[in-house]
């Protein structure tokens, strides 16, 4: 019968560890095999293998203090280096971004990123360079709490490595960089959250509640500017025409059936006529002192976050 491993756990890379033989905590800095001593606030060495918390403390200290980084070793006149990689490609951008083939705004952030790569490692040679460097450089960046930006971070130091390793034939060290897993910013509510919402308002507020669920317009700068002159009946079915504020342009979008419904029995009921609004306008509870629209408190707290609208 195998013999289960009961070897020691390695901890993972970027993190202190413990050396029994002389009860301390070190760590390795990126891109080598040397150890490090951590030292506490006094300077004294952190010792006792109960101590991982102060020890993490201590690495804390070390990557805020900008000691973080790999050593370069001098490089050949002949050896690509990493800044070298990043100007090309920033040059690559800018040829584009005049061209019309990316966008200024992402033109300006793979320049962001790679000009701080730079900062970084950018005199580090490319057979130096290695995967944990580029984990580690995320890693000091401790406003970057967002996977997103994490995650185009990443995104643009490995376009600039693949365009200098099709381009010119070098030799990509980051090939098969794991890169930090996709999350939308956005998370759907199930439909008993849904309900709870209806529930827990009156009708014109509910209404306006499905109707910028179920259309995904911007509920003040659109929905709420909807008239009865800005709906169109066609053989296709109801749609709206929507001004958008923030690009300053008409649309026309489809809508769907349920919501169809609803517009005609606002249109069949309503006394303002085709160019009164067609939703309820939001209108804060607190500034209007009586509103028709209220959540009642017996409801999850989930629902609660309605307020109150009045019907303009």
């Amino acid at each position: 019968m195998a013999k289960a491993n009961t070897g020691r756990k390695r901890r993972s890379r970027g993190r202190a560890w413990y050396w029994r033989q002389t009860d301390s905590w070190y760590f390795t800095p990126p891109g080598t095999k040397r150890r490090v001593r951590l030292l506490d606030e006094r300077g004294d060495p952190v010792r006792g293998q109960n101590c991982i918390d102060q020890a993490e403390l201590a690495l804390a200290r070390v990557k805020a203090a900008g000691d973080w980084r790999p050593e370069v070793k001098p490089a050949e006149e002949s050896d690509w280096i990493v800044a070298k990689v990043c100007s090309i490609y920033i040059e690559n951008c800018e040829k584009r971004s005049r061209a019309g083939e990316i966008s200024i705004e992402y033109e300006k952030e793979v320049r962001r990123f790679l000009q701080d790569l730079c900062k970084y490692c950018g005199a580090l040679p490319l057979c130096d360079l290695r995967k944990t460097h580029v984990l580690h450089w995320v890693e000091t960046h401790s406003t970057w709490k967002s996977s997103a930006t994490r995650r185009f971070a990443i995104e643009a130091v490995m376009a600039a490595f693949n365009h200098a390793q099709n381009s010119y034939s070098v030799s990509n060290p980051l090939r098969g960089l794991t890169k930090p897993a996709h999350c939308p910013r956005l998370h759907s509510f199930s439909t008993e959250d849904e309900r709870a919402l209806y529930d827990a308002t009156d009708e014109p507020y509910r209404d306006f509640l499905f109707a910028a669920i179920h259309t995904g317009l911007r509920p003040f700068s659109e929905l709420a500017q909807i008239t009865g002159n800005d709906v169109i009946e066609s053989d296709r079915g109801m749609m709206w025409r929507v001004y958008a504020s923030k690009t300053k342009k008409t649309r026309v979008i489809p809508i769907r059936k349920e919501v169809a419904d609803l517009t005609r029995s606002i249109l069949f009921r309503t006394t303002s006529g085709q160019a009164g609004v067609l939703l309820a306008r939001p209108r804060s509870a607190a500034r209007n002192g009586t509103a028709s629209g209220t959540c009642r408190s017996d409801q999850p707290a989930a629902a609660m976050s309605c307020g109150a609208y009045t019907q303009a």
